[in-house]
């Protein structure tokens, strides 16, 4: 019996749900691109200590009740802490939800692959599109690549929603030309 190669196809997707088969994403730069000397290094967040919080819905109601502005982010570079570690600038270790927003940017324009690791939940936009969602109660793992085209150098808006339940706590970024050449992304590349 011969398969055909569009039921092979989506047998892989299925099977493989990191795998991408599609053309990259294309992000949209900001629009005006903020002047440099108007930014701030890091990420702006507001964070919310919910009773619990099991998925991204669960962090944005938390964070629409009540939030509270937190000590800026210095990138999205927080390795996977020990348990009763703060999670990212909080000062809490468990049950936090974070709103997380500014701008990345990219000093080039061309094809990226992205990646984020995280624990517990999260779900990333970059320049209006979402670009990682993994959203459980997990270990720190990744989210899955994908791949973005960055149509010119400059300013990509960034805007996440964080959770983290309980035990440890990660948060990073990666970035490269291809899966082979990910490597953290600095947090001088992080502004609000």
């Amino acid at each position: 019996m011969t398969i055909p190669v569009k039921s092979a196809c989506v047998a892989v997707a299925l099977l493989m749900p990191g795998l991408t088969l599609a053309a990259p994403l294309t992000l949209n730069p900001a629009d005006p691109q903020p002047s440099a000397g108007a930014l701030s290094p890091g990420l702006a967040v507001s964070y919310a200590f919910p009773n619990d919080v099991r998925n991204v819905q669960s962090a944005r109601k938390a964070l629409k009740r009540k939030s509270e502005a937190g000590t800026p982010l210095a990138g999205l570079s927080y390795d996977d802490t020990k348990e009763g570690d703060a999670t990212l600038t909080s000062g809490k270790a468990m049950k936090v939800a974070a709103d997380i927003s500014g701008y990345i940017k990219f000093d080039a324009p061309g094809t990226y692959v992205l990646d984020f690791l995280n624990n517990d939940g999260l779900e990333i936009s970059i320049g209006g599109h979402v670009v990682g969602d993994y959203d459980q109660v997990h270990a720190c793992g990744y989210a899955g690549e994908i791949e973005v085209d960055v149509p010119s150098a400059g300013y990509y808006p960034l805007q996440a929603t964080y959770f983290q339940r309980k035990g440890t706590a990660c948060l990073m970024m990666e970035w490269g030309p291809d899966s082979d050449g990910l490597e953290l992304v600095p947090d001088s590349a992080f502004f609000h």
